[in-house]
């Protein structure tokens, strides 16, 4: 079964509680279920990580990545200036999706850069939770 490794960025994990008005109301867990759900439907394997701290994703991406189908990425803040994380993006060479829950081009205009999207094949934003679930198909449709 092809694997596909899904990140969480900063503050993620506090999905349901953090400012509802702009994430929902729904947790991580709740994130983590529906896009098990929708995997398994495609047939793909994934393996998820959220960390607070911009060296712990990228030594998992740099760990678990190689050898996936892609990643499906919402970096959170790291996407707005972390040069290590579109470095390691890059140098794995694999399909990226960047993903945010939030429309980031509705918000405050600094959010409306992402050095990370140079390395993704896509981004989807503004769609919450389905953005990950269509981010998948989008992997799953990769040979």
């Amino acid at each position: 079964m092809r694997r596909v490794v899904v990140v969480n960025g900063p503050n993620l994990n506090l999905l349901g509680t953090r400012e509802p008005h702009i994430y929902g109301t729904r947790s991580l867990a709740d994130l983590e279920a529906a896009v098990r759900a929708r995997a398994k439907t495609l047939e793909l394997e994934v393996s998820f990580f959220q960390s607070n701290h911009e060296g712990e994703i990228i030594d998992f991406l740099q760990k678990e990545a190689p050898g996936s189908a892609g990643i499906v990425l919402n970096p959170a803040a790291l996407g707005h200036y972390s040069i290590a994380l579109y470095d390691c993006l890059q140098a794995l060479a694999l399909p990226v999706v960047e993903v945010h829950i939030s429309n980031i081009h509705a918000r405050e205009e600094w959010r409306s850069r992402s050095v990370t999207a140079r390395a993704a094949r896509g981004v989807i934003t503004g769609l919450g939770f389905a953005g990950y679930e269509l981010a998948l198909e989008y992997l799953a449709a990769q040979q």
